[in-house]
């Protein structure tokens, strides 16, 4: 027990006693506890939707990041290359002893018009190695149906090739069934643009879960791509994938240097510039929208708050007179309303992280009410809604939600301490 005439503690009891019976509604306060209900609501309604757009932004950016990544190459070298096989080999060797070097690939890549049955279609054909092919697991190891057998067998690397699902749809085709390519000769005849034309076997279907490349993509064996090509001895790219594809900036004047002169070196944030820049800064953009969302629905704890304030002017005039301080009086007032943004933000909290974590379930489950598909892949690219929550980001969604509302209570929590307790009970 504290002795008397003690002074009491900021924030004890007997403060939170009052915050707390000030928050319960009786009959002449029930337009006060409408609108920190309201004001519950909302702050809890824009955290909740602030860590889900932000998780959905996050992941949707590390999932195409990941897939583009895993898809393509992290550094590419073009130019002067060597035309002969040992060359070729030699250059790729001393640039794999380059220190986070993973995978070099030389690669041809070529349009095609790829015909099935009685459909056709457009489709880029890569041309690249059995052993590099195994090696990008992004592909080799979401192969669908049939397999790698035979891929890269044969002469000229045989005539089995892999079609992305998508394009293998479109075109009528499965694994075993003959498909006719296209391509305009590099040697033209003396009538025009010549065509090369040759039927090859479809040996797998891979799905690597981005609409664009399941649709455009196929895989033939390297020196089957230069026959067909008209590019023996001769590839169109070293396409080099890092162990951290974050270090492709500063890993390019070692690989340039590796590759030999008259090679040209390019990385993929030169690739893909305009499209990350333009995720980045939507996702600036959007943030600062949501977080006005939280700003708008704190406004409602000041309007509580100042009804409060005007209700209880003269429980405050005899707080006042019975020795409270103005202190005491402004964080009563402030734990009122503190306490509904911190309720709110809690509840954001929660609801919006079990969302995240169950987003997959809660598309199915839209997806199967509706009948219709809520996240068209031939729209977004990907397959399923991302979410990745950030907890560094869900961090500072809590910290802003919070510091707006403390900073709304302030101003009618401040007038009430300024109250005079004469003027407050001067009519009562």
């Amino acid at each position: 027990m504290s002795k008397p005439g003690a002074k009491a503690a900021p924030f004890g009891m007997w403060e939170r006693a009052v915050a707390g019976r000030y928050l319960r509604a009786r009959r002449q306060d029930a337009g006060v506890a409408l609108i920190s209900i309201l004001a519950f609501l909302g702050i809890g309604a824009a955290v909740l939707v602030l860590i889900v757009v932000m998780s959905v932004m996050n992941g949707f950016r590390t999932e195409l990041l990941s897939k583009i990544l895993g898809f393509n190459g992290h550094v590419y070298v073009v130019g002067d290359l060597p035309l002969s096989d040992a060359q070729r080999a030699a250059t790729v060797k001393r640039i794999l002893t380059v220190p986070g070097v993973a995978q070099a690939t030389p690669m041809i890549e070529g349009q095609v018009m790829i015909v099935g049955r009685g459909q056709a279609g457009g489709a880029i054909v890569r041309g690249v190695s059995r052993s590099d092919l195994q090696a990008t697991k992004l592909v080799s190891d979401n192969i669908k149906s049939g397999s790698l057998d035979g891929y890269g067998q044969g002469e000229y690397g045989g005539d089995m090739i892999l079609l992305g699902q998508r394009l293998a749809m479109q075109l009528g085709v499965g694994p075993g069934d003959a498909v006719t390519l296209v391509a305009a000769s590099s040697s033209p005849s003396a009538f025009g643009m010549s065509a090369n034309q040759k039927d090859y076997t479809v040996g797998g279907i891979f799905s690597v879960g981005m609409s664009e490349y399941d649709q455009a993509f196929a895989y033939m064996p390297l020196e089957q791509a230069q026959l067909f090509f008209g590019k023996e001895g001769s590839v169109d790219v070293l396409e080099i994938k890092l162990d951290d594809p974050d270090t492709a900036v500063a890993l390019k004047p070692l690989i340039r240097q590796a590759a030999g002169p008259g090679a040209s070196v390019s990385d993929w944030t030169e690739k893909n510039q305009s499209f990350f820049n333009a995720l980045q800064v939507e996702r600036t953009v959007m943030r600062f929208i949501l977080f006005c969302i939280v700003v708008i629905a704190a406004i409602n704890i000041v309007s509580g708050l100042i009804m409060l304030v005007k209700n209880k002017s003269r429980d405050i005039g005899i707080l006042r007179t019975m020795g409270a301080t103005k202190n005491s009086v402004l964080r009563i007032f402030f734990m009122a309303g503190a306490s509904i943004g911190v309720a709110g933000t809690l509840a954001g909290l929660i609801l919006g992280v079990l969302f995240c974590l169950n987003i997959q379930h809660i598309q199915g489950f839209v997806e199967w009410v509706t009948g219709t598909s809520v996240f068209n892949a031939d729209v977004y690219f990907l397959t399923h809604i991302p979410a990745r929550i950030e907890w560094g980001e869900v961090g500072l969604i809590v910290g802003v939600s919070l510091l707006v509302s403390f900073i709304a209570t302030l101003p009618p929590a401040l007038r009430a301490a300024s109250l005079d307790p004469v003027e407050a009970l001067r009519y009562e």
